[in-house]
């Protein structure tokens, strides 16, 4: 089933730190690194975006492998991060693509599922990246481990808190969601529209919404409860 592209889907402009003078270049231990997200959750992007905006990094994003192939043609990121449910088919397919052709210093996989770790390092990724996201030190350190001697090692102390993502972020996936749902779907669209609620619900830490989530994909008569949970989170509104 085509899934509709949404307004951002090619990439979100680079983002560097707003407001005055530049921030200590102790304080940006990515400064420098340009990132390519292949991610089709906005929730998660814009955490992602975060981070790497308070760590100093460069963030481009593409919601799809073909978006992702497109911006490759002319961009050379020093990292992607790559989700591995995607609405054009698995990431892995892409990890694949880009550790043969090594056109990138490292790709990372992306996925909430714990198992997706092995078939992301399977595909030649060089690493891996849990949702929800690690706090901010972690995530430093996880893209500072695979570039050596590049940049300083110095990283920010955790804050007690993961970076926390704008709620009308998590609407608006639910809401896409919400749309994908009221069209026919076949079995390979609901493991997919399931998949990425999914990731959306551990992004957020909705734990009901992945549990149900988590029943729709495993079969079709999870598919009610989830679209009622769906459109229940979007009558309560953002909530975070």
């Amino acid at each position: 089933m085509p899934v509709p592209d949404r307004p951002d889907a090619l990439s979100l402009p680079s983002f560097l730190p707003r407001g005055g003078a530049m921030p200590d270049q102790a304080a940006l231990p990515l400064s420098g690194v340009t990132i390519l997200l292949v991610e089709d959750s906005r929730y998660a992007s814009d955490m992602l975006r975060m981070m790497c905006q308070r760590s100093g990094a460069r963030l481009r994003r593409a919601e799809t492998m073909e978006q992702a192939r497109a911006h490759l043609r002319t961009y050379a990121p020093d990292v992607v991060i790559v989700d591995l449910g995607l609405p054009d088919g698995p990431g892995e397919r892409l990890i694949r693509e880009l550790a043969v052709s090594r056109r990138v210093h490292v790709v990372l996989g992306l996925s909430g599922n714990p198992e997706g770790r092995a078939t992301a390092l399977a595909a030649g990724a060089a690493g891996f990246v849990d949702k929800p996201f690690p706090r901010m030190a972690g995530f430093q350190r996880l893209i500072l481990r695979h570039l050596p001697g590049r940049f300083s090692p110095v990283v920010l102390e955790d804050e007690g808190h993961a970076a926390k993502a704008d709620p009308l972020a998590f609407h608006d996936d639910l809401a896409h969601a919400a749309d994908l749902m009221a069209a026919s779907l076949d079995a390979p669209a609901r493991a997919y529209l399931a998949r990425f609620i999914g990731g959306v619900a551990r992004s957020a830490g909705d734990t009901a919404l992945a549990t149900a989530a988590g029943a729709a994909e495993a079969g079709s008569e999870g598919m009610p409860e989830l679209r009622a949970l769906v459109r229940r989170r979007l009558q309560e509104g953002p909530r975070f």
